[in-house]
């Protein structure tokens, strides 16, 4: 069984998590199948565009229980650090935009996962729960890392405390998404934006992305430096050359992510 579904439309590929009645949590060969997902869409030329989601009434629920208990599994600290440390690297190295279009709960590990994309979209009835303390454990897939940045220190620190659910609309308020869509708009309204996006100069798309990555540690004076060296490396490719073509002219250019 494919736990998960791949579709391209046009130049954006579309993931869907595929265990609806496990509210799409995670077991091993999932996590795998989504690893291997982003690793071919990293290097396709035809895809200038991702987007996460969920099938059924949930986003993902986190890991599946039944699986972390399992004495015959690989446990906890393995689960960790093969499905959902590579998932969360992969979201943030691979230069091209990903878009979580979260379509209901999106809890634990489920959560981190989306708020590691670059763009977060949700559904009306969509939620956010770092359900973690709940089950006597600690916030991963980068959540102690991203939420905080997200949505500041002490926030972050309650959410994470007490396991409350964050609303779409609250997690809205607090920074955690972008733009909410009425339930039954939420996936074309998604695809239409990583469409946009996907025919955007995605070549500098990713380039933005790997500095927004490196400002986590980079002093200013770091940073300066790294937009000097990388803005070199955008203005040699074939989308500036052709944007700058386009503006002079006065036309509509025709960006190819490169």
């Amino acid at each position: 069984m494919s736990f998960i579904l791949s579709e391209q439309k046009n130049k954006v590929l579309i993931l869907k998590l595929n265990r609806p009645d496990k509210f799409n949590s995670f077991n091993r060969e999932m996590a795998l199948q989504l690893i291997s997902e982003l690793d071919k869409a990293a290097t396709d030329k035809n895809v200038r565009a991702i987007v996460i989601t969920g099938e059924g009434k949930a986003f993902c629920a986190g890991q599946d229980l039944a699986e972390a208990i399992d004495p015959n599994a690989v446990g906890i600290k393995r689960i960790v650090e093969e499905h959902y440390n590579p998932i969360i690297l992969k979201i943030r190295n691979i230069e091209k935009p990903v878009i979580a279009a979260v379509n209901g709960v999106a809890a634990g590990a489920g959560a981190n996962i989306a708020l590691a994309c670059d763009i977060v979209f949700a559904a009306k009835s969509a939620s956010f729960i770092q359900a973690f303390s709940k089950i006597g454990l600690i916030p991963d897939s980068g959540g102690t890392f991203t939420l905080p940045r997200l949505i500041g220190f002490n926030m972050a620190s309650a959410l994470m405390i007490t396991g409350d659910k964050a609303t779409a609309e609250e997690a809205m308020q607090y920074g955690m998404v972008y733009k909410i869509f009425d339930d039954n708009a939420l996936l074309s309204q998604a695809l239409v934006n990583a469409e946009h996006v996907a025919n955007m100069p995605t070549k500098a798309i990713g380039l933005t992305k790997r500095l927004l990555n490196q400002t986590y540690s980079n002093t200013l004076a770091q940073q300066l430096n790294a937009e000097g060296t990388i803005q070199a490396e955008a203005a040699q490719s074939y989308d500036y050359n052709e944007g700058v073509k386009a503006f002079l002219e006065k036309r509509k250019p025709e960006f190819k992510g490169e």
